[in-house]
């Protein structure tokens, strides 16, 4: 069923699917003030490099973040969990990403997915703080053994889902997550500044405010029942 992107009349993108993924934090949530506040108290309470995590640790597991910039011998268990307290502790500011909520709540509920590199607790509370409903189907970090910039979560979310990859659509805000997307062979879109070799060419949204979904019913003798949708993103 795939459908390459078109432009509309009125210059809009227009993508037709079966499914679209989200990942959560930039995404769905603007946390990234608080993201960047737990992990510049976590590298005091560790000795590490502030500045050097937070660029370049923007949707990643944080064991993998850990792994790069701590010391050899850096307990990544320890540490994981520790940053969890924190994360879960940090609730002033979390808030949704404008118009998410709406957006979310005008698809399809079998038809979306969380993607994420938090833990799962973490990523339903942190909806929970921003009101935006959680979609069924969650794949966290804990759930694959490679974690974004890899495509297996997303992968196994259509698996999930069952989707073809070419059927959904990626929304990200980080370029490890931008990178996982594309790797699965789905159609990804941008949400917010981020910009890199690897988002030339991707659609881009500053929000959801202006994103309009229309709904399509299966055709008679389609053999896939699942509604398919058309988003079409604002310029």
């Amino acid at each position: 069923m795939t459908t390459a992107a078109s432009t509309g009349a009125d210059g809009t993108t227009n993508l037709t699917a079966r499914a679209v993924l989200f990942d959560m934090d930039g995404t769905l949530v603007d946390s990234t003030a608080v993201v960047e506040q737990v992990w510049t108290a976590f590298a005091a309470e560790n000795g590490l490099d502030a500045q050097a995590i937070i660029a370049t640790g923007h949707g990643v597991r944080a064991e993998d973040t850990m792994l790069r910039h701590g010391p050899a011998g850096f307990d990544v268990a320890r540490g994981a969990d520790r940053l969890f307290d924190l994360e879960l502790a940090a609730v002033d500011g979390i808030v949704a990403v404008p118009g998410a909520a709406a957006f979310v709540e005008s698809l399809p509920a079998a038809s979306i997915a969380l993607v994420t590199s938090a833990r799962r607790a973490l990523a339903l509370r942190r909806l929970e703080l921003a009101e935006v409903p959680a979609p069924g189907v969650v794949v966290t970090a804990a759930d694959v053994e490679h974690g974004k910039p890899a495509p297996d979560c997303y992968l196994m979310a259509a698996s999930l889902l069952g989707v073809d990859p070419a059927d959904a659509i990626v929304f990200e805000d980080a370029e490890a997550g931008i990178a996982a997307g594309l790797a699965a062979g789905m159609r990804t879109v941008v949400v917010g500044s981020h910009e890199s070799e690897t988002t030339r060419g991707l659609p881009r949204i500053r929000d959801y405010r202006d994103v309009v979904v229309t709904l399509h019913e299966p055709a008679a003798g389609d053999a896939d029942a699942r509604p398919s949708f058309t988003i079409a993103l604002p310029l």
